[in-house]
C-alpha cells in the first residue's frame, strides 16, 4: 500500500474534523481514529473509487460512534470556537463568528452536510456516499440548513454556499 494515497488527504480530514467538532484536540483525535481505522481497513477500499469520500465515510462513522459514547463531551467541545486562520476586518470577523455560531446551532446531520458541500466541496453524490444517506436526504438537509441559517442570521444572505451537483 502506498501511504501517500491516505497522507495527501490529512489536511482535508483535519479541516472537516475541526469544523465538525469545534475543538482542535478533539478534532485531532477524530482524525487519528479515522486514519487508524482507514489504515487497518485499507484492504476494503476499492482501487479506482474515490478515496476522499471513503475517508470521509470512515470519519463520519467514527464521529457518530464517539457521539453515541460521549454525547456530553462532544456538546462541551462544540462550545469552543476554533481558531480561524483568516486575516479579516473587524466586520468580516464578526460575520465569521455569526456564521460559526449559526453553524454550530444546526443539528449534527445538517452541519455535516453543509460542511461537506460548502467547505469540502463534495458533490451531493459524494456526500450521499460518505454519510450513507440518499441524495434526496442530502439535498433536503442542505436546504433546511440554509433556511435555518438565513433565519438565525436575521434574513441576511448566508455566506455563499455553492450548489454542487
Amino acid at each position: 500500500m502506498d501511504r501517500r494515497l491516505i497522507i495527501e488527504h490529512i489536511p482535508r480530514l483535519r479541516r472537516y474534523a475541526r469544523a465538525l467538532v469545534g475543538d482542535r484536540y478533539v478534532a485531532d483525535d477524530l482524525v487519528q481514529d479515522t486514519l487508524e481505522r482507514a489504515w487497518n481497513k485499507f484492504h476494503l477500499w476499492r482501487p479506482g473509487s474515490d478515496l476522499r469520500a471513503w475517508l470521509f465515510t470512515i470519519m463520519h462513522n467514527v464521529f457518530v460512534n464517539q457521539v453515541r459514547r460521549r454525547r456530553y463531551e462532544i456538546e462541551q467541545a462544540m462550545d469552543e470556537l476554533p481558531a480561524v486562520a483568516v486575516r479579516a476586518t473587524q466586520g468580516e470577523q464578526l460575520e465569521l463568528q455569526d456564521v460559526d455560531r449559526v453553524l454550530r446551532s444546526l443539528s449534527a446531520e445538517q452541519r455535516e452536510v453543509v460542511l461537506l458541500v460548502a467547505v469540502e466541496q463534495l458533490t451531493y453524490e459524494e456526500v450521499s456516499c460518505a454519510l450513507d444517506i440518499p441524495i434526496g436526504t442530502v439535498m433536503s438537509r442542505l436546504s433546511r440548513a440554509r433556511e435555518r441559517m438565513r433565519q438565525l442570521l436575521g434574513g441576511q444572505a448566508v455566506m455563499p454556499l455553492k450548489v454542487v451537483k
